[in-house]
């Protein structure tokens, strides 16, 4: 089955999601510059939620990291090895996640970031104490390679993997830990809008140099930050017969199949990327979500829908969410229409204050929790 998540979120100021000179990414489409939010900033929003762990479990997630030889040394600690012999091989463990299983320059980490599973972690440590015992002497493991120690760690092709790596993937050079493919494709969040770019200049006061006792003239800080407003045509498209293969060594993966879907679908509506929010507080919730069900597994994105970028009507028949969610359901409508692609499911909510009329064979949901309840029963 295909599940295609389809989302309009509409931001007030913020900076979600910056570019290199630390303003909000942008990019061109349909011919205007658009606000535009990465596909990895959004995944990292949706898997680092608490909202998700909640439901599944903190146990169901991995660890993104470069300093594998801390988290090894930690677990070796605990599994009794004495802390001179962690001392010695713990540099060493920095060879480990790249190819070459060369120590890297920066002893304490490894040269490549990597998705960790715990279990991926365990069998390094695993892998590691059984050559450690083999040793009687500091001087027998200063003579361990980083190498020898990679070569160690097997069973990576039956090792269960964690929910978040089944679902947006890994990608690594070493055959300590399997590639993993991923269930889950995300496109970059674009506007629904043409969008221009603003900035606000702001100054910081001194709290002593105030009032009567003022002495010095002019703020401490004197600086500007970049933001936008946008309302965000945000989709992503789920392979459960993908996310499966990726889980099957997992205990109870059917189980955490059933429940992580509904759950990740209320992630994505009700968690945001954390970018300046301290600043912008844009924490908003969905005007509108579909989700499609499909046997067929053509994916399809409804981008094209704002191929012309919407416009706010003058004479208020329409805000721009408004104008947003009825080009979406227009988009939907039209593809259907012309391509008679089989939907089994398409779940429709939108906000009490927008209505939609599709034409297409579709269930509008009177809540968000009713629309959860439906994909639940999609999954039965």
């Amino acid at each position: 089955m295909l599940y295609e998540i389809h989302m309009l979120k509409n931001y007030p100021p913020v900076n979600l999601n910056r570019d290199d000179s630390g303003a909000p990414k942008s990019c061109l489409f349909g011919g205007t510059t658009r606000g535009r939010i990465s596909s990895q900033c959004l995944k990292r929003s949706w898997r680092t939620s608490p909202l998700l762990a909640q439901v599944v479990g903190e146990e169901k997630f991995g660890t993104r990291t470069r300093k594998l030889p801390e988290l090894v040394a930690k677990k070796l600690a605990e599994m009794g090895v004495s802390p001179e012999y962690i001392q010695e091989i713990q540099p060493k463990l920095s060879g480990l996640a790249n190819k070459e299983g060369k120590e890297n320059k920066d002893r304490n980490k490894t040269k490549q970031i990597v998705f960790y599973a715990p279990e991926d972690i365990q069998a390094v440590a695993d892998a590691v104490k059984e050559m450690l015992d083999a040793c009687t002497t500091v001087k027998q493991v200063e003579a361990l390679k980083a190498k020898e120690l990679q070569k160690s760690v097997r069973g990576a092709e039956v090792r269960p993997i964690t929910l978040d790596m089944a679902l947006f993937g890994r990608m690594v050079t070493s055959n300590a830990f399997r590639d993993v493919e991923a269930s889950m494709q995300v496109a970059h969040g674009i506007s629904t809008h043409k969008i221009n770019l603003e900035s606000d200049y702001f100054t910081a006061m001194d709290d002593l140099l105030s009032g009567e006792t003022m002495e010095e003239m002019g703020a401490a800080i004197i600086d500007h930050t970049d933001y936008n407003s946008a309302c965000y045509y945000i989709y992503a498209s789920l392979d459960t017969d993908i996310l499966r293969e990726n889980l099957k060594y997992t205990p109870d993966a059917e189980e955490l199949i059933q429940k992580a879907i509904p759950a990740l679908i209320r992630t994505m509506a009700l968690s945001n990327p954390s970018g300046k929010q301290n600043s912008f507080a844009g924490n908003i919730l969905p005007s509108a979500v579909l989700v499609e069900c499909k046997e067929e597994k053509v994916p399809v994105s409804m981008v094209n829908a704002f191929v012309h970028p919407v416009k706010p009507e003058q004479a208020n028949e329409y805000d721009l969410v408004k104008g947003s969610i009825q080009k979406l359901a227009e988009q939907v409508d039209s593809i259907q229409a012309g391509y008679g692609l089989k939907v089994e499911h398409r779940l429709w909510f939108c906000q009490n204050m927008y209505t939609i009329h599709p034409q297409s064979d579709t269930t509008v949901c009177a809540s968000f929790p009713e629309l959860l309840e439906q994909v639940a029963h999609t999954l039965q």
